[in-house]
């Protein structure tokens, strides 16, 4: 089995459909996809409409945090989308999103940058706006060549000359709702240094105890060095291991199931979530 369990659509930040996006899992040669929108799960109905016959999905969402003033992202997979206290926490944070956005537009116009909200908007397409948006923005302009070169201390890093704060839920008030809604909790990217400061190992072994499943080590972020560390950590907290693309279409430069998960740990995944179920494909629209 080929797993991949982090990918976005348009519902978020990423550029294909949620529909297209599992036509393309299929077609990529993956037996099981995780739609992992950031702090949504707009996509679900289309995705499962369109659902090819041998492909699995996985539903979840990628959740925003923080932690002693550090960004992190929980994958939550499995979990009751209309349970009342995570929903409403997912509302709060995807609130939040376009002052937010509307704030660093502002301050890439006061550094002379001449985007507009309405180019914003236009890229997000009605999707939950976020960073990678204002960075496309940012590429269209000729300001930078690549989304992710946006993501420098120069732009929209965490404490960039244009970053903007938002809403972000404290990790162990997410794992808990996580679990109170059914669902299993994965540390997303714990290692993508380039990103911005990474949380200390200590933190994340208070949120294992805390209830914390497992942590994202094959990642396009983490280098061999990482990885391996990473393993060892897992290894020593008695955490699962996954690995995934973070496919975002043409917005980031990997391909899907270019890192995936053990069969094992998908397993073990699904053994523990209560809060829904791997949705097979049947040959959808």
């Amino acid at each position: 089995m080929r797993i991949d369990l982090h990918c976005h659509s348009t519902a978020s930040d990423g550029t294909d459909t949620p529909a297209e996006l599992v036509r393309k899992a299929r077609a990529a040669g993956l037996d099981v996809v995780a739609l992992t929108d950031h702090d949504t799960t707009r996509g679900y109905a289309e995705a499962v409409a369109a659902l090819p016959e041998g492909l699995t999905l996985v539903t979840g969402a990628e959740l925003s945090c923080r932690i002693d003033g550090v960004s992190m992202h929980l994958l939550a997979y499995l979990f009751d989308p209309e349970e009342p206290a995570l929903l409403a926490e997912r509302e709060l944070v995807r609130d939040d999103r376009v002052p937010r956005a509307k704030g660093m537009v502002a301050k890439l116009n006061a550094l002379g940058v001449p985007v507009t909200w309405e180019q914003v908007e236009r890229i997000a397409a009605g999707g939950s706006v976020g960073r990678p948006h204002v960075a496309t923005a940012l590429v269209e302009l000729g300001v930078v060549p690549t989304v992710s070169d946006a993501f420098t201390e120069e732009w929209l890093a965490d404490g960039g000359r244009a970053y903007v704060e938002k809403h972000e839920t404290d990790p162990f008030e997410a794992i808990r709702l996580v679990r109170n809604a059914g669902g299993v909790c994965v540390f997303a990217h714990p290692a993508a240094a380039k990103r911005g400061r990474t949380v200390p190992e200590a933190r994340i072994a208070e949120m294992a105890e805390a209830g914390l499943d497992g942590i994202e080590v094959d990642h396009m972020d983490h280098d061999a060095d990482a990885r391996d560390r990473l393993r060892g950590l897992a290894k020593d907290l008695d955490l699962l291991v996954t690995g995934s693309s973070d496919y975002h279409g043409s917005r980031k430069d990997v391909a899907l199931g270019a890192y995936t998960t053990d069969p094992e740990v998908y397993g073990e995944i699904t053994r523990r979530a209560t809060g829904a179920f791997p949705v097979p494909g049947t040959g959808g629209a």
